[in-house]
């Protein structure tokens, strides 16, 4: 019988005992017996001393086909057996402890609070601080400071929950910044500090819109501050968190907090400024308040305007992630849906 031949007969029989294999002990055997050191197929190969060299290729992958072939069918069967030991070991146990436990589950950081922390750190590694305050604010701190008094016109803008007459719920993070100006000591150098937090105002709930969302507000307060620095600052925010291909531009606004004031746009992320449907063809998208903070806001916190200057700022925790991940309704960030929420 030739090498050809014995290898056939080999992988035929060899084939035959895998089929009646029944158990994992007895298909073990076989793997050692067929494919073994001193399986008939390593004997058969050493018997290719006497062949030519062509004959020895052929002869050689015939005998890896056949021990491929074999080692799969052995395999294969392994498997059939596992599943079916662990069948009949269900069918008589009421609980498998042998079984993995199912994977729980573990929760990632909300989105915005993820927002809320990655702007931070831009802001930190520029040298600010990071300041919080009450949302249970007064009167006094909340609009009086930010040079709204009673009954100014401006006021309409911000409606707010009121608690009492002079107790209320802030309808922006500028308490905190009015309360740090007057205790900041600035014979120890000027001041630089954002204020992040949850913010309140009487408004319909859309899918631009909330009566609660989180704000982020800045302050820097120095000699010679100038709006050359406001740019700078928010030009290197902006495109540390949007990417460096934005580029932004400063629109004369109204806040009676700041003069100047300016609305602040960036570079359209779908277009690049060339014109589509997410930025109405304009090229731009508005993305936060700023300017040069008020001297009369200055001078009720005890700062002389003539020998200090500042600007301030303020940006929606919300809208910054809703432009950076195309999410179109604000109200998918508070609903708890976890379909939504595991996306980020």
């Amino acid at each position: 019988m030739s090498l050809k031949e014995e290898l056939q007969k080999v992988q035929e029989e060899t084939q035959a005992l895998i089929a009646q294999a029944t158990d994992l002990k007895g298909l073990n055997d076989i793997r050692v017996n067929a494919l073994g050191k001193k399986g008939p197929i390593t004997q058969a190969l050493r018997g290719m001393k006497e062949l030519s060299i062509e004959e020895k290729k052929e002869v050689g992958q015939i005998a890896n086909t056949v021990r491929d072939e074999l080692t799969e069918a052995i395999e294969a069967k392994k498997v059939e057996l596992e599943q079916k030991a662990l069948e009949l070991s269900l069918a008589s146990e009421a609980i498998d402890v042998t079984l993995s436990g199912k994977q729980v589950a573990t929760g990632t950081r909300h989105v915005l609070t993820q927002t809320r922390q990655e702007i931070e750190d831009i802001f930190i590694s520029l040298g600010y601080q990071v300041v919080e305050g009450f949302e249970v604010e007064s009167d006094h701190y909340n609009f009086e400071r930010m040079n709204l008094p009673k009954n100014h016109p401006a006021r309409d803008m911000q409606d707010t929950f009121y608690i009492s007459e002079e107790i209320l719920l802030r309808t922006h993070t500028s308490p905190v910044q009015a309360r740090t100006m007057e205790q900041h000591d600035f014979s120890k150098g000027g001041l630089k500090m954002i204020s992040p937090g949850k913010v309140f105002r009487r408004d319909t709930d859309d899918a631009t819109h909330s009566h609660q969302f989180h704000q982020i507000e800045g302050l820097v307060i120095d000699k010679s501050i100038t709006m050359s620095d406001l740019k700078g600052t928010l030009e290197t925010v902006i495109k540390k968190y949007f990417g460096n291909e934005r580029t932004i531009r400063l629109r004369p606004s109204f806040f009676p907090f700041t003069e100047p004031s300016v609305e602040v746009d960036v570079s359209c992320f779908k277009c690049g400024g060339s014109g589509c449907n997410v930025c109405k063809q304009t090229g731009w998208i508005e993305v936060l308040g700023a300017g040069m903070v008020h001297p009369d806001v200055l001078s009720m916190s005890g700062i002389d305007p003539e020998v200090y200057s500042g600007f301030a700022f303020g940006l929606g925790q919300e809208r910054f992630a809703m432009l950076r991940y195309g999410v179109n309704d604000i109200r998918g960030f508070y609903q708890n849906d976890k379909r939504f929420l595991g996306q980020f």
